[in-house]
């Protein structure tokens, strides 16, 4: 049987470029997203091409939630190959500008929701003596820019916990991956004018999402003794 994978964040932008890529590679799929509809949708026009693929409304704040994921692909396969932590949200501004609900918000799904993911399957890993956690950072997890510092500060988390993960677990591969901007809902989530207006110039050079897709199938596809720690990726055009 395929590789049985979980991935967050699935109904839109990266996370559904991640799910469609995977089906066409025959990957056995479990997917996890807020918005059920769109996962509803996704999961028939993929079962429709023949893909193998479930759904479950998941909120990567609430541990549990993410729990009843795992639990899910494990009750319906009996092992989890892959974990895939994609969801998270970018609301950026000015730290002088104080909306402290986004910064909690971006802490909570960017890494907590990370946590929660690994804590997860890390059981069920270690028991199988193999497994694969991908996590999605940003380029933001490598340099901090105005109106992002607490958005990168969870992206920064993310890398660092892939990495001390990574040293601990000599039977897990891990890895994280940096995407530059990326065409997606994300900064629809940006509340801020003086960040908004920026984004749509930051934007105006973006990577499809099919290229993230194509780095962590990539990944997923190398020899089980070739553990790929990091990608990062940019517009060619991009100088950031």
């Amino acid at each position: 049987m395929s590789k049985v994978v979980v991935l967050t964040g699935a109904s839109s932008g990266i996370g559904e470029a991640i799910a469609r890529y995977l089906a066409q590679q025959q990957y056995t799929l479990i997917l996890g997203a807020r918005r059920t509809e769109k996962l509803s949708a996704l999961c028939e026009a993929l079962r429709t091409d023949g893909a193998r693929v479930h759904f479950l409304a998941t909120d990567v704040t609430r541990r549990e939630s993410v729990q009843q994921l795992a639990d899910f692909a494990l009750a319906h396969y009996g092992r989890i190959d892959v974990m895939i932590n994609n969801a998270g949200v970018m609301p950026l501004s000015p730290m002088h500008a104080l909306k402290v609900e986004e910064w909690d918000r971006m802490l909570d799904v960017n890494v907590r929701g990370v946590l929660y993911g690994i804590a997860a399957v890390l059981p069920t890993m270690a028991q199988q003596q193999a497994g694969h956690i991908i996590n999605i950072a940003s380029i933001g997890a490598l340099a901090v820019s105005p109106t992002a510092a607490v958005y990168c500060a969870t992206k920064f988390a993310v890398r660092a916990l892939s990495d001390g993960l990574r040293q601990e677990s000599p039977h897990l591969r891990v890895t994280v991956i940096n995407p530059g901007v990326v065409e997606s809902e994300l900064a629809e989530s940006i509340t801020d004018e003086v960040a908004r207006e920026a984004m749509k110039h930051y934007r105006q050079i973006a990577l499809k999402p099919e290229a993230i897709a194509k780095a962590v199938a990539w990944a997923i596809e190398q020899p089980g003794e070739v553990d790929v720690n990091e990608i990062t990726l940019r517009p060619t055009a991009s100088g950031h």
